[in-house]
């Protein structure tokens, strides 16, 4: 990522076709994630140019990273940037919850348990 931010012409701003190209997504992803993330508010020039700076393209290769490489949802990556914590923390923090939701849904023993005590009840 570090070299990502370093590949980032010196310039003051930037319109959404070179945007497109640095950060590697399509302009209509730009602008979608424009509405998602409300800390991604690129200025319009006079003629209604999206105008991005220095910092909205490294908040967009930030958002590249969470949704396509770490794999998070919109609301997730939101909630890491908004939290302004390491993606890596939110995401370690958040498994194993994740986790424990994912084993009670697939263990079916407490299931077989409870069967078993309303058997044992009818039997008795």
């Amino acid at each position: 990522m570090t070299d990502e931010k370093a590949s980032i012409p010196d310039k003051l701003f930037f319109r959404i076709g070179e945007v497109s190209q640095l950060v590697g997504v399509e302009p209509y992803v730009l602008r979608y994630w424009e509405s998602e993330f409300p800390g991604l508010s690129p200025k319009k020039s006079n003629t209604g140019q999206r105008m991005f700076r220095r910092k909205d393209v490294e908040l967009l290769l930030n958002i590249k990273q969470l949704l396509y490489d770490r794999k998070f949802t919109i609301e997730g990556a939101r909630k890491a940037l908004k939290s302004g914590k390491d993606a890596r923390t939110v995401a370690e923090a958040e498994a194993p919850a994740r986790q424990e939701v994912l084993f009670a849904a697939l263990d079916p023993l407490p299931g077989i348990r409870q069967e078993l005590a309303d058997i044992l009840k009818l039997l008795s």
